[in-house]
């Protein structure tokens, strides 16, 4: 078991440029300490420099993290595309070891949309729309229907510190 019954795991999937690290970002601001974000990014391409792929050591680094901070009474928010074949296993593991409350949300941003957020972003000049459409996975949603989906047309905003996303 990880975490206390008080601490929050909340896990945002989605492909690139869906959101995931803009809302992650939004919740940290708005929360303040006490809340530790978890990067896939971050971790599997900074820290390791790892390419994305099956079995891969970021998967349990990303799981040592999260599991780490929870127990020391972090609340946590881990972001990234995550597929769900490289990363399911290990986060409905840490979903049901979690003794505090879960809530896990996959965004979904057709593909169109993919384009005209990634052309905004730094790494447009880097990574082309070919190579955006090989890692395009449309609803690419864990087992056991445990996500909320969460469309493009839908508005969010961070969750408050008084109402941590449930």
């Amino acid at each position: 078991m990880v975490g206390t019954p008080e601490t929050r795991l909340v896990v945002l999937r989605g492909n690139s440029a869906s959101g995931k690290s803009s809302v992650a970002a939004g919740i940290r601001e708005r929360f303040g300490r006490g809340l530790a974000l978890v990067g896939q990014d971050n971790l599997r391409r900074v820290v390791l420099r790892e390419l994305d792929r099956h079995g891969g050591a970021n998967i349990g680094l990303i799981d040592t993290v999260a599991r780490y901070s929870l127990d020391a009474g972090y609340h946590v928010v881990l972001e990234g595309i995550l597929y769900a074949d490289h990363y399911g296993q290990m986060l409905q593991q840490l979903r049901a070891d979690h003794r505090g409350h879960t809530h896990c949300y996959y965004l979904h941003v057709p593909f169109p949309e993919t384009l005209a957020r990634h052309a905004t972003k730094p790494i447009a000049d880097e990574v082309g729309e070919s190579q955006l459409g090989e890692w395009y996975r449309p609803l690419d949603l864990l087992p056991g229907s445990t996500e909320m989906v969460i469309g493009a047309d839908r508005t969010s905003r961070p969750c408050g510190r008084s109402r941590f996303c449930g």
